[in-house]
């Protein structure tokens, strides 16, 4: 009896160890399958999903960018300048102002001069300077010595925050041209081509205007801009001409209005012989009234006969 109730228990673990077996190991076959269908199915997603994928990652790296901002040593100010002066002469404090831009290597680059009229007397002028940003203060100075100051002002803006912010747009911009240059050489089909070839050329575009922003700022950092107004202390009055002068003056007034007058006389001699035919006939007609009235009149066909007799 013993021994015929143990087989049956026997048998019964045995089958049951050899169903488990059995599980486990479907079990790990088909997870092994799935993991290599996964790879296979996102292969081809990849392809597609190249330009969402770098999207991410610039947009990553511009995070990184913010967290980070670069330092900057000393503000990055644009500097504006202008000074008015009352002069004894503006030619002179022209040429003046034209030595001192050669001694502070600017440039002169705008000049407007006024001469005197009615309304205003006095001899103006508005120059443009553009010197070195270091340069600035003393060349004002120099400036104030040519003349009498009415009035002097400088305005600065700090343009460092934009500075930064177009450096750091530039440096992702960078980066991303370089991943979509690997992205194309990677790229298999005609589509992935041209739609990676787009992106690149509307981040090249981009960098191309941030780039020249970032020069244009820099520029009007580096060189400041002065505004220069001269003004004549008194009225500008033309002197009186000398003697030889004034006569040298009539004499050419007079034979030009001799010449002019001749020419006249001539022009008229031209347009009446031109005219001639016209005008004898005019005067035969006239000639023939006058003999045709003469002669049909009855006090000027009486003799004097007739009239001594009545």
């Amino acid at each position: 009896m013993y021994i015929a109730t143990k087989l049956p228990r026997t048998s019964a673990l045995f089958i049951s160890a050899l169903l488990g077996g059995m599980i486990f190991t479907s079990c790990a076959s088909s997870d092994r399958s799935t993991n290599q269908a996964l790879p296979q199915m996102a292969a081809p997603m990849a392809g597609d999903g190249a330009v969402n994928q770098l999207t991410a990652r610039e947009n990553s790296i511009s995070q990184k960018a913010e967290a980070a901002p670069i330092a900057r040593s000393r503000p990055q100010l644009i500097k504006k300048a202008a000074i008015s002066l009352t002069v004894a002469s503006v030619d002179q404090t022209v040429d003046a102002v034209s030595q001192i831009i050669n001694q502070q290597q600017g440039d002169l680059i705008g000049l407007k001069q006024q001469q005197p009229k009615n309304d205003n007397p006095r001899y103006t002028a508005t120059i443009q300077l553009r010197i070195p940003e270091n340069r600035l203060e003393p060349t004002l100075e120099q400036l104030a010595k040519l003349g009498t100051v009415n009035s002097r002002n400088i305005t600065a803006e700090d343009v460092g925050d934009r500075l930064v912010d177009f450096q750091a747009r530039l440096t992702n911009l960078q980066k991303t041209e370089a991943n979509l240059q690997k992205i194309m050489d990677r790229a298999g089909s005609v589509r992935d081509v041209l739609s990676v070839a787009q992106e690149l050329s509307n981040v090249r575009q981009t960098i191309e205007q941030i780039d020249a922003q970032l020069k244009s700022l820099q520029n009007q950092v580096a060189y400041s801009t002065i505004t220069l107004n001269l003004e004549a202390a008194v009225s500008s009055t033309s002197p009186q001409p000398a003697l030889g002068l004034q006569v040298k003056e009539t004499w050419n007034n007079s034979t030009h209005s001799l010449s002019a007058f001749s020419v006249g006389l001539l022009k008229l001699g031209i347009w009446l012989i031109v005219y001639s035919p016209y005008l004898l006939i005019f005067a035969a007609l006239i000639y023939g009234f006058n003999r045709w009235r003469r002669t049909h009149s009855p006090r000027l066909t009486q003799t004097p006969e007739s009239t001594s007799s009545d």
